[in-house]
């Protein structure tokens, strides 16, 4: 069948981790006939999460698309991850999305995932709605959780359907403006449509009027007709609820059980009727790509080509996939286009239409529809892809930056060189994964964003590509300095037959807050001639590679070269070389050497109920707050220096007190003595056992 834009939903599926996102994609499609077996996440065989690592964890890992058709309408299901680890997963399919559905079980409690969505899809303008799950479940309560969506979020909250029955004796959803009941027979396993039971018409009837009322204050003439006829046609209600949830103006709220596919064919019915199409969303931003002047971009197939690159899979036999959304205009196979991010010519081979793992090829994409091709050769996530006689750029995409970094380690030396290619092909897969080599420590450091994305990143790295790594805890770059002055004679002479060796320096070490490093050079009278006084500094400057108590680098001092004396034959400067080191290690050891410790700035926003143990847990890893500001949204910013070593497992740490409302961003502020004579021990004796 053939689609034009103004039939093409993109419906983005987020949420709360285990509110049933994945189940209600996999109930749709099994409603639809796009596949002829109901999934669930217990045995492991939905279309959405068919990953190694999402079977075992019972949990979704990845974006998928999930198209399907009903009636008329192509709808493309965009499942996404409700862990936090995975945020960038979630930030990758919203860009395709023209509504966001947001899941949740009728537990009567806002949870931390749908408060994240909640903020998230405002703070990117992206239209919503809700989708209260699990109604068949025990201690499920729709209208305390209605009223509980209604007081946190306002009255632009607004129920279009209805439960039939409670927990168990749940058996059918209500369309509040059609007044249809679909209710699921036991007995036949289909649905029937019948007229809304007298006991609930008292509550239909006054969903229906929040409707009609909300609707009609997004439209003048609405809400005119409105105050004339004291209510709407069904026409107008339909009408005014698609261009008020288009404009983030009213957010619907409807109802069911994926499990039981109770209430599926309703939220179908509602998404073909009222679900905004990518025609009839925002209007899409860009710059032209030859004056750099902002431009709108039309979502229609007449408009040149253009597409945003959302999400790329890497498969180590087929090579790269890159998934897109069509903003304007149509992508055939077999085309040429224009990477305008890159700055590169593109040639397009085969195109596909994904559902899951599985490629459905076609020969062309049209505007609004999300496709995917292989094999372009500068194409990554959040580039642009465009007509050559029309250069446009569109709005890259933003992803949160890594917070929590391991060390990863080849298990044996075969494993090496396949590693480092695994962990490239990774990153250009998830972009909040961050790799970077400590070469101090000779350590290959993975930033991701939580335990479990690094844990699944190791996986992968197995599953994917043969290769197996070990993630560890990443080495502290601990340094030394001095605390007092000292003055000490180096002296290097040596006689074995011919020439000799010959260098003596003195040397006043002093500690030095004002770089990490300054040498002078104080020698009167040509004592030490100058040609030697380079490789005195050379001698030291080596020397500062590994300090005295456990072989860190030392920094923070100044060291003058005042006195010495040469040997006319024997002299040379890797004598006066040798000389320099010998009074390093003398002076150092004479001038009160301590320890010192990267200490990082530490920045947390969260509500104010957290504060109390967030600044609690800081004071316990040994951390000073320098302050605290109000932020939006009734959130608190707490600006806080604590020790590197402490925070290793901030991100796990801050979620657990937070559970998962809280934001933090770290950065290097500078090296601080160890005073805890304990703490200084423990890095001695971790480096010991090196």
């Amino acid at each position: 069948m053939n689609y034009s834009t103004t039939n093409l939903r993109n419906v983005g599926i987020i949420g709360h981790s285990g509110s049933g996102k994945t189940s209600l994609t996999e109930a749709i499609l099994y409603f639809t006939s796009m596949v002829d077996r109901l999934g669930t996440i217990e045995e492991g065989n939905t279309v959405s999460d068919y990953d190694t690592e999402e079977k075992k964890r019972k949990i979704s890992i990845s974006t998928t698309i999930q198209p399907c058709k009903w009636k008329d309408t192509k709808i493309n299901l965009i499942d996404m991850p409700g862990y936090f680890d995975f945020v960038g997963e979630k930030i990758q399919g919203l860009k395709a999305a023209d509504i966001a559905l947001i899941v949740l079980s009728a537990t009567g409690n806002i949870h931390v995932g749908t408060e994240k969505s909640w903020n998230y899809t405002t703070k990117e303008k992206i239209p919503k709605a809700f989708y209260i799950n699990k109604l068949d479940k025990e201690n499920m309560d729709f209208e305390g959780t209605l009223n509980k969506l209604k007081e946190r979020y306002g009255a632009s909250v607004v129920p279009v359907q209805y439960p039939i029955g409670k927990e168990e004796n749940f058996k059918g959803v209500i369309n509040v403006i059609s007044s249809k009941a679909t209710i699921f027979n036991d007995k036949t396993h289909k649905v029937e449509v019948k007229e809304v039971p007298n006991e609930l018409l008292d509550e239909v009837n006054e969903c229906k009027n929040m409707i009609v009322e909300a609707v009609a204050e997004t439209d003048e003439k609405l809400l005119e007709k409105y105050f004339d006829e004291g209510t709407l046609s069904e026409k107008d209600i339909y009408e005014g609820l698609m261009a008020g949830t288009a404009k983030g103006e009213i957010v619907p709220v409807m109802c069911g059980s994926a499990i039981k596919a109770i209430g599926i064919e309703t939220f179908l019915e509602d998404i073909v009727q009222w679900f905004p199409s990518p025609a009839e969303t925002k209007k899409i931003e860009a710059s032209d790509g030859i004056n750099k002047n902002n431009i709108e971009i039309n979502c229609n197939e007449k408009e040149p080509f253009s597409a945003l690159v959302f999400k790329t899979i890497i498969d180590p036999f087929i090579g790269r996939l890159s998934l897109f959304k069509v903003t304007s205009g149509v992508l055939n196979e077999e085309s040429s286009i224009y990477n305008s991010t890159k700055d590169k010519k593109e040639k397009v081979g085969k195109l596909y239409f994904l559902r899951g793992k599985q490629q459905i090829q076609t020969d062309r994409v049209i505007s609004g529809d999300i496709g995917a091709v292989s094999k372009l050769q500068y194409t990554f996530t959040g580039d642009t892809l465009c007509d050559l006689k029309r250069k446009i750029l569109l709005e890259n995409i933003d992803f949160p930056k890594a917070n929590m970094t391991m060390a990863a380690l080849p298990k044996s030396k075969n494993d090496e060189d396949k590693m480092f290619y695994a962990l490239d092909k990774l990153v250009e897969e998830d972009p909040t994964i961050y790799i970077s080599r400590d070469l101090e420590n000779a350590e290959t450091l993975i930033s991701g964003m939580g335990d479990i994305h690094l844990e699944v990143i190791a996986n992968r790295v197995k599953n994917k590509f043969g290769t197996e790594i070990v993630l560890d805890s990443p080495k502290i770059p601990y340094r030394e300095t001095i605390k007092s002055i000292s003055k000490v004679q180096g002296k290097h002479k040596k006689q074995s037959g011919g020439h000799g060796q010959y260098g003596d320096v003195f040397i006043k070490f002093e500690p030095n807050k004002n770089s990490e490093f300054e040498f002078v050079n104080n020698i009167v009278g040509g004592v030490v001639p100058k040609q030697y006084i380079p490789a005195v500094e050379e001698g030291i400057l080596e020397c500062m590679k590994k300090g005295v108590l456990a072989e860190y680098p030392v920094i923070g001092i100044k060291a003058t070269i005042y006195d010495g004396s040469y040997h006319s034959v024997d002299s040379s400067e890797m004598a006066f070389k040798i000389a320099a080191s010998i009074a390093f290690k003398k002076g150092i050891k004479e001038a009160k050497p301590t320890l010192l410790e990267p200490i990082m700035r530490l920045e947390v926003i969260s509500s104010e109920e957290y504060m109390g143990d967030i600044i609690g847990d800081i004071n316990r890893k040994r951390g000073k707050i320098l302050g605290m500001e109000q932020e939006a949204n009734n959130l608190e910013r707490i600006v806080a220096e604590v020790p590197q070593a402490e925070i290793l497992n901030y991100s796990t740490d801050l979620r657990s007190i937070t559970q998962g409302m809280g934001e933090f961003s770290l950065s290097f502020e500078r090296y601080d003595e160890i005073l805890d004579p304990i703490e200084v021990e423990k890095v001695l004796s971790s480096k010991n056992k090196i």
